[in-house]
């Protein structure tokens, strides 16, 4: 073995983030090239809000070896086609946001234009009509198999569940878990390495590398370090979060809901044994009472504990890796869960330490490369987040003319003036969010195109308006072939 070579690593925090980490460098630790440790205390509790995903979570499972029918009956897992907004555009109205494409996968990105085209001709053409996924979900209908047809789908899971679920893997593959609260660390006189962490009972765990999962206390990769947080709270305003669980009433449907309300929104997550809900919000439009009454007025079922509050700043570390310390999870940073992307965050910031991986003396290049590509991934989504909120019409609260009127970051603007003069949707190679998310949130959110891609000049408009009629009935049909979505979910989880 080098002299330079990672032995042994410590990771601070369990939960999703913790268990994730532990997960997935247990799974490509074979042969053993280093230890793994995890410390975390049970009187810690843990944020546990992420129960919605999206469809980059079949890469980490995939990763860590789980079994689909294993894991929705261990996480109590229901599937997700996307995500349905309700009232963002004033009362009674909604859009969805469908994974997956529009289209057929043989279209290519000339297809936008080619609808627009029709589109622009006659106003009363329904692009979601053209999408698997969301025709799917309005059905209350599933089709895994479909997946080669461009259907995207995720899960809604208990996400303490799923954490216990990859602590059970990640013991068995022989990670160590150490129960207690830090009492200490210790760092490297002179580089300032973090070199070892105390707990309150006496426990030193030493290591060459630390992943920081301690959530927002941030307690390696800030309280630490020092590393500095970029705010982003006068673009994303809120402030607060309420969860509460409450029992289900109904067959969960595979979709999520985000509700909105006059000082943020409220999310409905349904799973097999009960449905997730929550409030989002800013502070400073609404007081946590107002908030709380809101949200109890609003949930189908019992209510089954007492609402959880969560305070957040919304941003992220100047660096999310800094000396010898990588944080993941919410030690790296904060974006509101409005469209599912904490725990793709997480796996994101996994993926790029696996892609990253240092030696002991963790060069500065390695992590300055790490540091690059995840600022990359966090504003990309926050741009895609602040999106929602400054296109809402009809809704005239406080909050809302706040984020109708506020400046926006140049990427944005440019993006929504791309699509309104062109037709056209202007991505990076690496962006999370690809064309169809961003044609659905804006055509939903009401920026629409005055023109498209001159190039389509060459396909014919009746032929087009054929296909686009035979792709209709193509989905319409396989939609009222495919079973109810709880009879896959059941199927799946008997075994059957």
């Amino acid at each position: 073995m080098r002299e330079n070579h990672i032995r042994k690593i410590v990771i601070l925090g369990g939960g999703t983030a913790g268990w994730m980490s532990a997960a997935a460098l247990s799974k490509i630790n074979t042969p053993p090239q280093f230890e793994i440790s995890l410390v975390e205390s049970d009187d810690i509790g843990t944020i546990g809000v992420g129960e919605a995903t999206i469809p980059t979570i079949h890469w980490f499972n995939n990763l860590v070896g789980l079994d689909e029918r294993e894991f929705l009956r261990e996480t109590k897992a229901t599937f997700k086609l996307g995500i349905e907004f309700q009232g963002w555009n004033g009362a009674g109205t909604r859009f969805f946001h469908p994974f997956g494409i529009y289209g057929d996968p043989a279209d290519g990105p000339m297809f936008y234009h080619r609808w627009i085209r029709a589109w622009l001709k006659d106003k009363g053409l329904d692009h979601q009509a053209l999408s698997l996924a969301a025709s799917l979900a309005y059905a209350d209908r599933f089709a895994p198999e479909a997946r080669s047809a461009g259907l995207g789908y995720a899960y809604h899971f208990d996400a303490g569940l799923y954490a216990a679920y990859l602590r059970r893997i990640a013991e068995g593959r022989g990670v160590k878990r150490t129960e207690g609260k830090i009492a200490r660390v210790e760092q490297d006189g002179e580089t300032g390495f973090v070199t070892a962490l105390f707990t309150h009972r006496g426990d030193r765990l030493e290591g060459d590398l630390f992943i920081d999962c301690s959530g927002l206390r941030a307690l390696l990769i800030e309280e630490t370090l020092h590393t500095g947080f970029e705010d982003w709270s006068h673009w994303l305003v809120a402030d607060r979060a309420l969860a509460v669980p409450s029992t289900r009433i109904a067959d969960p449907v595979p979709f999520t809901r985000s509700i909105a309300h006059g000082f943020g929104w409220q999310w409905r997550i349904p799973l097999q044994h009960r449905t997730g809900n929550g409030m989002v919000y800013g502070s400073r439009f609404a007081s946590d009472d107002e908030a709380r009454a809101a949200l109890l007025a609003n949930i189908d079922g019992e209510v089954l504990a007492e609402p959880r509050l969560i305070r957040f700043t919304t941003g992220k570390r100047r660096q999310a890796w800094n000396k010898n310390v990588v944080a993941i999870g919410l030690s790296s940073g904060f974006l509101e869960p409005l469209e599912s992307t904490s725990i793709h965050l997480i796996q994101s910031g996994i993926a790029k330490l696996l892609a990253l991986f240092p030696a002991r003396d963790c060069n500065p290049l390695t992590a300055r490369q790490f540091n690059t590509v995840f600022d990359a991934d966090m504003r990309a989504v926050r741009d895609f987040l602040i999106l929602h909120y400054r296109n809402t019409t009809g809704r005239n609260e406080e909050m809302w003319r706040y984020c109708q009127t506020m400046k926006v970051p140049d990427e944005l603007l440019y993006k929504e003036e791309m699509f309104r003069a062109s037709g056209r949707i202007v991505l990076n190679t690496e962006e999370l969010f690809r064309e169809a998310s961003w044609f659905a949130v804006m055509m939903g959110q009401g920026i629409h195109p005055a023109d498209y891609n001159p190039l389509i000049a060459a396909f014919s408009e009746s032929a087009d308006n054929a296909h686009f009629a035979r792709l209709s009935a193509g989905i319409a049909a396989l939609v009222q072939r495919a079973p109810g979505h709880m009879q896959v979910v059941d199927r799946m989880v008997s075994g059957r």
